[in-house]
């Protein structure tokens, strides 16, 4: 077996070996399997470790003001839980949470009981006024990019024209210079320097 074939054997050995990861709810082990289906919240393992590691997540939980004083009323950590996840999912109506309610990982994740209801998610958005929302939410916003304000940093943008041809999804007529009048995709990366 030649050098080249026991690295390539010892990444593909590295790959397959878990990874324990820090999450809100505790040590999380991932496996990655290319066999499987992809799952559209795959990397939400990753968002949780780097919330817990910066303290965010406990941040925002804790200083949140809704309070409950029914047993039966679901935990604040349930409650922005499952808000969480919905913006995190592209949810962009309270009805589409119910779609979430079927996954069992997530909410551990995040150190969750239980994923609400969008009836439950509704009436606690609506018991803090519009003044304790602005008092919660504000300084966790400026929080989350305050470091990035007082240092120096460079943002760089590529921006590339694909021409398309046929009907493809998204093409617009727009600003292409090989192809004018063709439609394209204008595909934008950002790099940051210096951070």
């Amino acid at each position: 077996m030649g050098e080249a074939k026991r690295r390539e054997k010892a990444v593909l050995t590295q790959a397959l070996q878990a990874m324990a990861v820090d999450t809100p709810g505790g040590r999380i082990h991932v496996q990655w399997d290319h066999t499987a289906s992809a799952s559209p919240n795959a990397q939400l393992t990753f968002f949780a470790e780097f919330l817990a590691t910066t303290g965010l997540y406990q941040s925002w939980v804790d200083n949140c003001p809704l309070s409950y004083s029914s047993p039966n009323a679901p935990g604040k950590r349930d409650v922005l839980g499952t808000w969480l996840l919905s913006i995190l999912a592209g949810h962009k109506r309270y009805a589409h949470i119910t779609g979430l309610r079927g996954d069992a990982l997530s909410p551990q994740i995040l150190g969750m009981e239980k994923i609400i209801s969008e009836d439950a998610l509704r009436r606690a958005l609506a018991r803090m006024s519009q003044e304790q929302s602005q008092s919660w939410l504000a300084p966790q916003l400026l929080g989350s990019v305050q470091a990035a304000l007082s240092t120096p940093w460079i943002l760089d943008i590529d921006t590339t024209i694909k021409p398309l041809y046929g009907k493809q999804d998204g093409a617009q007529v727009s600003y292409n210079p090989r192809k004018p009048g063709r439609p394209s995709h204008a595909l934008h990366t950002y790099w940051v320097g210096n951070l």
